[in-house]
């Protein structure tokens, strides 16, 4: 008799005594599955398990590290190996002084001024965050306190108490118009305060951010949430990327990260595919290389208003805004293979490639045209940096090379000797570039 199912066994006895006299009887016994059982101590019963279709023998149907119970209840699917709970951690690694203390100096209005807050902001912050009007500060106890304009985040009295502890990371969004920010918590639950247009009111979502929540993205006006199960959660502004309710049933499972330019989003898939929402004109369409963008794809890059993929073939696909980045026709067959890595900037893009060589696209004036310098391009690169508008290649033999806006390191003509060797390593803000010699 197997161990599912309920059975009848009759059994035949007979006795006889020392006459040979003899009785013989037959007994019935019932056997019944008590599917309220929970054979593999899983904390699923059989009904439960058969429902779902896992295995009531095995603990954890789907090998994944968790057993069955434990993913639903937590909810992801306890029979495919890809769908399971990630972990995040409350505990908040700090290295600096134990006994911290903020100071605010500036434009009053936008930050600059925190004596609302001081006695907060005295002891104990170990992280700030900002978006371009207002601060949030997080403690080492989970809370977060913040200042600056109410209406751009500065004020959080309204989620107050969920911002009372358990915070371990802090998002945000801040275009020209206003800035919110969305807290997140230990429990994989989402706080949201600030600009309501621009993502600081998620009530439209709240349900499914109360909790399994394991990244959250932002881009200048809007939200995306990534849950532990590979579903996206999306809110604020509609046009911009809050609203993605034009590729819902692409975002319900299996995506394993997500990428954004300054006004769309693009959600890269387990199995190598992406897919795009927000403004239509800066990639949140990409129809146009959907055919490209079915598989294969190992990371997502951006500019402001464009994206750019790298393929696991070494291929480059590029979409958005053509004048920043979104077309690379003129390219198209320097990109076709080869590429080791992506670096894009404001309004332009640049590819190392794996024979050493440099290929530009974009904005020409912005660090998309690097005929200038092309001759040291197409061999022996081995860095590229960047400021906001400008780029600056570093090859094997210490010579460095730049190009793009004047203004923003461009152009290093008046230094140009002293870059012609020996440089060792290069750092960049978002105006200008300082290069370290083997000289020191």
């Amino acid at each position: 008799v197997g161990a599912d199912g309920n059975a009848t066994l009759p059994i035949r006895i007979r006795a006889t005594d020392e006459h040979n006299a003899s009785l013989e009887k037959t007994f019935v016994i019932n056997l019944l599955d008590d599917v309220q059982e929970d054979s593999d101590h899983d904390g699923l019963t059989q009904a439960q398990e058969a429902a779902l279709g896992t295995s009531d023998d095995n603990p954890d149907s789907d090998g994944d590290g968790w057993w069955d119970g434990e993913e639903v209840s937590i909810g992801t699917d306890p029979d495919a190996n890809g769908s399971h709970p990630v972990i995040i951690s409350g505990h908040l690694e700090y290295d600096g002084p134990l006994d911290t203390s903020v100071v605010t100096w500036g434009a009053s209005g936008y930050g600059g001024n925190s004596t609302a807050v001081t006695q907060h902001l005295a002891s104990g912050v170990v992280e700030i965050f900002s978006n371009n009007f207002a601060f949030a500060a997080l403690r080492a106890d989970g809370s977060v306190v913040t200042w600056g304009p109410s209406d751009k985040g500065g004020n959080s009295s309204s989620v107050a108490s969920q911002l009372a502890g358990g915070v371990v990371d802090i998002f945000s969004t801040g275009g020209s118009n206003g800035g919110a920010f969305a807290a997140l918590k230990h429990d994989g639950s989402v706080v949201t305060w600030g600009k309501s247009g621009m993502g600081g009111d998620s009530t439209s979502v709240a349900s499914q951010l109360a909790g399994g929540v394991v990244d959250v993205y932002s881009n200048d006006f809007a939200f995306s949430a990534l849950k532990a199960n590979g579903f996206v959660v999306t809110w604020g502004y509609p046009i911009y990327g809050g609203n993605s309710s034009s590729v819902t049933s692409s975002l319900q499972g299996g995506v394993v990260d997500v990428f954004s330019n300054n006004f769309a989003f693009a959600a890269l898939k387990a199995d190598g595919s992406v897919i795009t929402w927000g403004d239509v004109d800066a990639g949140g369409n990409s129809n146009s290389v959907a055919s490209s963008l079915q598989g294969g794809v190992l990371e997502v890059f951006s500019s402001d208003r464009a994206f750019a993929a790298l393929k696991e073939d070494g291929s480059v696909v590029t979409w958005g805004d053509a004048g920043k980045g979104g077309d690379s026709s003129t390219v198209a067959s320097q990109l076709s293979e080869g590429v080791l890595q992506v670096f894009p900037i404001s309004y332009a893009f640049a590819a190392l490639e794996d024979n050493g060589s440099v290929v530009t696209w974009g904005e020409s004036a912005n660090g998309g045209d690097s005929t200038s310098v092309a001759s040291d391009l197409t061999n022996g690169v081995e860095e590229v940096f960047s400021t906001d508008f400008a780029y600056a290649a570093l090859s094997n033999n210490g010579l460095l090379v730049t190009w793009g806006n004047s203004l923003y390191g461009g152009n290093s003509s008046t230094v140009s000797s002293q870059l012609s060797g020996g440089v060792s390593r290069v750092f960049s803000n978002a105006y200008a570039f300082a290069a370290l010699k083997e000289d020191g």
